[in-house]
């Protein structure tokens, strides 16, 4: 597997963790009490996204890491992902 495709298969993950990563520890400004005029009360108070951002390159690197180590190994393959959706092996 070349690089390109390695560095798109990491930004998926690590797009896909942001989304999972961002709830982390939100209260909107309605549960903190402090809602800014003019602003939607379901927004967070303090959105801490440097440590969202910090957090999300953790987990997708340890998730990019399984992925990765599970190819390189063979442990998954196209004719066993084929298999277990019931669909005819590629090899055949």
């Amino acid at each position: 597997m070349n690089w390109a495709t390695l560095a798109a298969i990491y930004f998926i993950i690590w797009w896909t963790v942001l989304f999972a990563v961002l709830p982390w520890g939100a209260r909107s400004q309605h549960d903190s009490g402090e809602v800014v005029e003019g602003s939607e009360p379901g927004a967070p108070s303090l959105p801490r996204l440097r440590r969202k951002v910090m957090w999300t390159t953790v987990v997708a690197t340890v998730v990019f890491g399984l992925f990765y180590a599970s190819y390189a190994t063979n442990l998954i393959t196209v004719d066993r992902l084929a298999g277990l959706m019931g669909l005819p092996k590629l090899s055949d």
